[in-house]
């Protein structure tokens, strides 16, 4: 297991695993765990660190069967038992070192058609650390022949402490189902709300790109250029999944039943050749 590469700023600092789905192991203000952080050694896989990139898709592709222009694409299931393909693969395959300082890394990873995504891919991400905040690019390329759906995102775990609260401002959340899949969309003004008793697992849209989490220890503010958000946590979490995507969950599928429209889905297609990138940024101060 190789160690870590640390990111280091006056205030914040941030360990990386490119070779376990290019993922963070923890970030630190001072010595206060921004993201849920864990020893780089003891991590296993990426779905236990602080973060991981979402690509070429985020959430779930219901029932791992991509239903794309006329072709029913069979995926792998790799969140076993759940039946469906989750969080795209980037999670799941090694990252390359492009170039890196003591605040700054970039990482790569070449996807050839499989049966985890038929379409072949290069994403790459990038890593920026300076005083109290944390600013993160991903993009991909279509490197396939045809035309290719594609998304976006982050999967960041932010610890959830006694007095945290979250605040957001959207336009609507699309329901559940039992299978963890959404079914239709609701008006929704986003929330501001305690998240102890929080039971949520959602995708929202219409999101301003803002969301700040507070509680006893520190502020910390989340701002992306992406119109769209998962939110997940509940009573036997510690943690509350912050995700900005760019696309609804199952969304691609969702595009195919005639359930709603590309853009209101966030349904992305590149031509061969043509790309895509999504930026992020965690800002973090102390409590007041």
């Amino acid at each position: 297991m190789t160690e870590p590469i640390t990111l280091s700023s006056t205030s914040m600092r941030c360990d990386i695993k490119p070779e376990l789905g290019g993922c963070i192991a923890g970030l630190w203000f001072g010595d206060i765990p921004v993201l849920r952080s864990t020893p780089a050694h003891e991590l296993v896989t990426a779905r236990q660190a602080g973060s991981y990139p979402l690509v070429p898709f985020s959430n779930r592709v219901g029932h791992a069967t991509l239903k794309w222009q006329g072709t029913s694409h069979p995926l792998v299931q790799n969140n076993m038992p759940e039946p469906h393909a989750i969080h795209g693969l980037g999670w799941q395959r090694p990252w390359q070192v492009l170039d890196q300082d003591g605040q700054l890394l970039m990482l790569a990873c070449e996807h050839k058609a499989d049966a985890s995504w038929p379409f072949a891919f290069d994403a790459s991400q990038t890593f920026r650390l300076s005083g109290n905040r944390l600013e993160l690019t991903l993009s991909m390329t279509n490197q396939a022949s045809v035309p290719a759906p594609a998304g976006l995102g982050w999967h960041p775990y932010f610890v959830k402490r006694s007095e945290s609260n979250i605040a957001f401002e959207a336009t609507g959340r699309w329901e559940m189902s039992d299978e963890k899949l959404p079914t239709h969309r609701e008006p929704s003004r986003g929330l501001d709300t305690a998240c102890a008793g929080l039971d949520v697992d959602h995708c929202f849209d219409g999101w301003s790109g803002t969301v700040v989490l507070e509680d006893e220890k520190m502020r910390v503010r989340v701002d992306s250029n992406l119109s769209r958000l998962v939110v997940f946590t509940n009573a036997t979490r510690d943690f509350v999944a912050i995700e900005p995507v760019s696309h609804v969950n199952n969304a691609i599928n969702l595009l195919q039943t005639g359930a709603a429209q590309a853009t209101e889905l966030g349904v992305s297609v590149l031509a061969p050749g043509e790309s895509m990138s999504v930026q992020m940024s965690i800002q973090v101060e102390l409590a007041r």
